[in-house]
């Protein structure tokens, strides 16, 4: 008997993009994950995110992205950072109502990936070769 996918058992492609869709609402609102998503396409992103996450938890999506490194290459992203997009990842699937042990899965999966965006310290990442990019630093907004 063949195990059942997490990407089956949260409830599939729907349930992907209504949690990516609440979490990039409250990604783009937030004073300081928002900037660095400034002049991007929030459906793309969605999009973006649901066909990776959709892959990456067994499902039958294809992302059509950069590879992650290359695509947050620009961007400097400490584990602060990380921890509050997470925060906000959290709360949109708990609000889609996935069952916990399946919200602590996706979440899981979700962090094994933080080890290709996150920068040590600000000297780290600017011996990262930009080539033509301007580098992305958006300090920490106060009470946050």
């Amino acid at each position: 008997m063949m195990k059942r996918s997490l990407f089956d058992a949260v409830g599939g492609l729907p349930t992907l993009q209504k949690v990516h869709r609440i979490f990039y609402d409250k990604v783009y609102a937030h004073p300081w994950l928002g900037p660095f998503f400034e002049g991007h396409s929030q459906e793309a992103i969605e999009n973006r995110q649901t066909q990776f996450m959709g892959q990456k938890m067994g499902g039958d999506t294809t992302y059509t992205g950069k590879a992650l490194e290359l695509a947050h290459r620009r961007m400097y992203i400490t584990k602060e950072l990380l921890e509050v997009r997470q925060a906000l990842l959290k709360e949109a699937i708990e609000e889609v109502n996935v069952p916990e042990k399946l919200k602590q899965r996706w979440l899981t999966i979700d962090r094994a990936f933080w080890k290709h965006l996150m920068n040590d310290s600000p000297e780290s990442f600017g011996q990262i070769d930009l080539k033509y990019e301007r580098p992305l630093i958006v300090p920490k907004p106060e009470n946050h």
